[in-house]
Parts: structure tokens; C-alpha cells; sequence
């Protein structure tokens, strides 16, 4: 008996307004323990994709499964429960809160979840740890590198041991050093049995880190092409497509 996906989008449209859907009917699949990029320019449906399948908006058609549950049928308050129980969030900008402490931006998630604090405590510790960041526990986030801070997202991200991980541009305000370690963090989570789903506008990126690679174009499934894990694969096809009339 085949596992259901952890993913299924089937026929998802989003409209704002008169103009051209955001998404435009995407039907896809990512299976438990899956790393998949998404890639596509500025515009491509990107956000609006990753908005869906966080309960963060809904689409105007079609339907939207995670991990067994039906996300585009969720009321706010179903929403903000399953974001906290099944969704881990790394942003491209870390929105950490510089007031509190890297243990404590740790522990956030867990508290709203309703964890007690010491069992938080304990959870976060083993995190940091893990991602070899204990020692600046009791640091605030603003000194840190840019490195460092987004191994602390990715802790406070884990944090309810979440079935998937979004990833959101998590290399786009690093350093190439810092950014290759991320990458290879990103790596190591999915060997793990972590889902991940890894929105990017980098090629290389996505080649050399997701297995799979999924590109939009004005809101719609371009390509959908298995990577052949030495990262060369994807970047030496051709280049992302650019929408009609894009600039540069």
C-alpha cells in the first residue's frame, strides 16, 4: 500500500483580483521525507504557493492537503493550530525577536503550543546543541553572524518537531559561507527523514540541495524534473524560464 503525500495540491487557482491568477491550477505531489525546490522569478506564483500549503491563505479553487489534512478547509483558529503542530518556518531574514534571548526565540513556538517551559527548555537546549550553537544560548540574536541566526531559526523551527519544513529564500541574506552552511544543514535534516520544501529563486541552489526541482512560471508547473544529486544536473539545462516581457 502506497503512503499518501505530504503534499497534494490538486487544481489549486488563487485569484486577488481581475488580472492573471497568482497560481493558475498547480497539481502537485511531494512525498514524506521529499526535499523539493520550488523555483521561479520574482512573480512566478512562488509566495502565493508557499501561503497555501502554510494555512496562510487559501485558494480560490481546488484543494490544498498536508500531511493528511485538508489546509484550504481550515477555519483561522484550525489554521493557526495546524501551522503550530505540522509546519516549521525558516524566512529568508531570520524574524528573530531581538529582545529575547537565542534560547528563548528557541522556545516561542513550543510555549504556544502549550509546553511547559522546563520541557521547552529541555527541547530547545538539544536543538541548539545539535546545531552546534548551545554555546550562545543566552546571546541576543543581533550578535550574532547572519549564519548563526539562521541556525537559530532552524532550531526555533524544529522546535514541535514539525512533519514539514518550509524553507523561505533561507540562503538570501547569508554570506557564501554561511549560506553553504546552511545548505548543508538543509542536507543533513532531510537524510534525517525531514520533508522539506525549499522555495528559491537560485538555481544552484535548488540542484544541489533538493532532489527534486519544480519550476513556475506565471502561476503554473513549468518543469517538474528529478535532480541527479551532484548538483550539476539542473543548473546545466537551461537557464529559468522568464516570463513574457521580463527585464534582466
Amino acid at each position: 500500500m502506497t503512503n499518501p503525500p505530504m503534499i497534494a495540491l490538486q487544481d489549486a487557482i488563487k485569484k486577488y483580483d481581475d488580472g492573471p491568477p497568482a497560481l493558475a491550477g498547480v497539481t502537485l505531489s511531494v512525498a514524506s521525507g521529499e526535499c523539493v525546490a520550488i523555483l521561479g522569478h520574482s512573480g512566478s506564483g512562488k509566495s502565493t504557493l508557499l501561503n497555501l500549503i502554510a494555512g496562510l491563505d487559501k485558494p480560490s479553487s481546488g484543494t490544498v492537503t498536508v500531511d493528511g489534512t485538508r489546509v484550504d478547509q481550515l477555519g483561522e483558529a484550525g489554521s493557526a493550530k495546524y501551522r503550530r503542530a505540522s509546519i516549521g518556518m525558516i524566512f529568508q531574514f531570520f524574524n528573530l525577536l531581538d529582545d529575547l534571548t537565542v534560547l528563548d526565540n528557541v522556545m516561542v513556538p513550543a510555549q504556544l503550543a502549550g509546553m511547559g517551559k522546563g520541557e521547552a527548555k529541555r527541547r530547545a537546549i538539544e536543538l541548539l546543541g545539535s546545531l552546534g550553537i548551545d554555546r550562545h544560548a543566552k546571546a541576543y540574536p543581533q550578535r550574532l553572524s547572519g549564519g548563526q541566526r539562521q541556525r537559530v531559526a532552524v532550531a526555533r523551527a524544529l522546535m514541535n518537531k514539525p512533519a514539514l519544513l518550509l524553507a523561505d529564500e533561507p540562503t538570501g541574506a547569508l554570506d557564501s559561507s554561511s549560506a553553504e552552511d546552511v545548505r548543508r544543514l538543509l542536507l543533513d535534516l532531510n537524510s534525517e527523514g525531514q520533508t522539506i520544501l525549499l522555495v528559491t529563486h537560485d538555481v544552484q541552489l535548488a540542484a544541489s540541495t533538493a532532489r527534486r526541482t519544480i519550476e513556475l512560471v506565471d502561476g503554473a508547473v513549468k518543469r517538474d524534473v528529478v535532480n541527479d544529486g551532484s548538483g550539476a544536473g539542473l543548473a546545466a539545462r537551461t537557464p529559468l524560464t522568464r516570463p513574457a516581457g521580463a527585464v534582466g
